[in-house]
């Protein structure tokens, strides 16, 4: 149950988000959103760890920020992944990471 509401969080703010940012269309609405947040858990769950460890000596160097870069890669995966929803290019899917990640987290305060 707790897997489900979290998915379902995760769905409304990729819906919000995608509304906010003008370079991300999501064409067929809800469907989509609910495969986008689904897709993007399962690559946070396999790939994600995969790819900060990789870039450990860039994320020491920068102090945690380089995180922003592999969140927005996660987010381009997500794109090439999943059909009706498209991200213009790498500095939208950042600015796109950093609005669903506030976006999550005035959700998950409220809940």
């Amino acid at each position: 149950m707790y897997l489900l509401i979290n998915w379902l969080i995760m769905t409304i703010a990729v819906i919000v988000s995608a509304y906010i940012i003008p370079g991300v269309t999501l064409t067929s609405g809800f469907g989509t959103a609910l495969l986008v947040a689904l897709v993007m858990g399962l690559l946070n769950v396999f790939i994600k760890p995969l790819l900060l460890f990789l870039t450990l000596p860039a994320n020491i160097l920068t102090l945690g920020l380089f995180t922003f870069v592999v969140n927005a890669l996660i987010i381009m995966m997500v794109s090439a992944i999943v059909p009706g929803f498209r991200v213009d290019g790498f500095w939208t899917a950042m600015f796109f990471s950093v609005v669903l990640s506030i976006v999550l987290y005035l959700i998950n305060s409220v809940k």
